[in-house]
């Protein structure tokens, strides 16, 4: 098991009612992970219209979870 620290962006934020959390998983990958957190509060955007960035840094959703890791999902954001 992994504990990992998640923020969230925008929507995710909305519908999360928080922008961020600690989550223990034992997801292997981060798109698993994102799974589990998008069954959790509900999030209806699917992976493929996400970007995820661990520490700072855009990555992969097939990167394994790293343990004590900051994981942002980003979703896209419209403004003007």
């Amino acid at each position: 098991m992994s504990t990992v620290h998640l923020l969230y962006f925008a929507s995710l934020r909305d519908a999360a009612g928080q922008g961020g959390e600690a989550w223990t998983t034992e997801a292997v990958d981060l798109r698993a992970l994102y799974a589990e957190v998008q069954a959790r509060h509900g999030f209806v955007l699917p992976v493929e219209r996400l970007r995820v960035a661990v520490d700072g840094a855009f990555a992969r959703w097939t990167d394994p979870v790293r343990a004590g890791s900051e994981i942002a999902f980003i979703p896209p954001v419209s403004g003007g």
